[in-house]
């Protein structure tokens, strides 16, 4: 094997092997979803920074996961699209890495995102008195700072796992971007070190925000259940429900991903889901937000009535 060793300086993307009318249908499609996704988080952004009213924290931390999810569609979705019209399906190898370390990156911090985020309306719901002097703008700031931080060197730590590895053909990738455990496939090498590193990474930052999620929720469902009034009740089951709706799309398909038993054919069903966390639930996260929110729809009424006013 040493001697007939080819180091490879490209991969091939397979992405979706179907009838070339099928895939300019999924071309459309999927331009289609990544535009509402470039909208939705981008209008999302625009009304916290436009909007006074939403220069809170529970906002600002929206404004983080609202930056993922774009910046999460657009480390692999066009690329997805241009493969979906082209022939030459090629990617360099170091792009390719590249790309593997954005997506990592990205990955964790929404799942610490999400955990503060929790940890936000926990304080906001069961210590109100406290909440200003908890949640100050120095916590938030250093949370989404720390959360970036620490994201991006367990990312680093992956992708130094998979470089000290040999790679060599075939060199062909059965996704249609460079997910993690598809690029472990060619290497010519043991990876048993690189998936106990992926396990034990899932339980860090999945598992264990889930519990801490559930864990909040738990305690924010019990001081509900203790509030009198039917206004603040109802209020605080529509945020948290919002919350809730996108925690569960995302860490329960990355849940499936990376820790659930593997189907009879592991890699169709990790292109369905690599699709559903880096194109539909970032689609998903601005809808969930903007329509069970009353203070999102109240914000875009007032910008679109000052853009009439103008």
């Amino acid at each position: 094997m040493g001697g007939n060793r080819t180091w490879i300086t490209e991969v091939t993307l397979l992405g979706f092997q179907v009838d070339s009318a099928l895939e300019f249908f999924l071309f459309g499609l999927f331009s289609l979803f990544y535009t509402l996704t470039l909208l939705g988080n981008g209008v999302i952004l625009g009304l916290i920074c436009l909007d006074s009213r939403l220069h809170t924290p529970m906002y600002f931390f929206l404004s983080q996961l609202a930056i993922i999810d774009i910046s999460y569609a657009s480390n692999s979705v066009p690329k997805m699209l241009a493969n979906l019209v082209s022939q030459k399906r090629t990617m360099s190898f170091v792009p390719c890495i590249m790309q593997t370390f954005l997506y990592l990156s990205f990955a964790h911090t929404e799942c610490l995102i999400l955990v503060v985020m929790s940890y936000d309306r926990y304080v906001a719901i069961c210590h109100p008195l406290h909440y200003t002097v908890i949640m100050s703008w120095r916590v938030c700031s250093v949370s989404a700072i720390t959360s970036w931080v620490l994201s991006s060197l367990l990312a680093l730590v992956h992708v130094g796992l998979i470089l000290r590895l040999p790679f060599c053909g075939p060199h062909e990738i059965n996704q249609f971007f460079c997910e993690i455990l598809s690029v472990l496939k060619l290497a010519c090498a043991d990876t048993r070190l690189n998936q106990a590193v992926i396990f034990a990474a899932s339980v860090l930052v999945l598992v264990g925000p889930v519990c801490l999620v559930l864990l909040s929720y738990a305690r924010i469902l019990a001081a509900i259940l203790r509030t009198r009034s039917g206004e603040g009740r109802g209020k605080a089951f529509s945020t948290c429900s919002s919350h809730l709706c996108v925690v569960g799309l995302f860490f329960g398909s990355a849940i499936v991903t990376y820790m659930g038993p593997k189907s009879r054919h592991p890699e169709e069903q990790q292109k369905i889901l690599s699709l559903f966390y880096s194109l539909f639930n970032p689609m998903l996260n601005p809808l969930i937000y903007s329509l069970r929110n009353k203070e999102v729809k109240g914000a875009l009424r007032r910008v679109l009535r000052k853009d009439r006013l103008m």
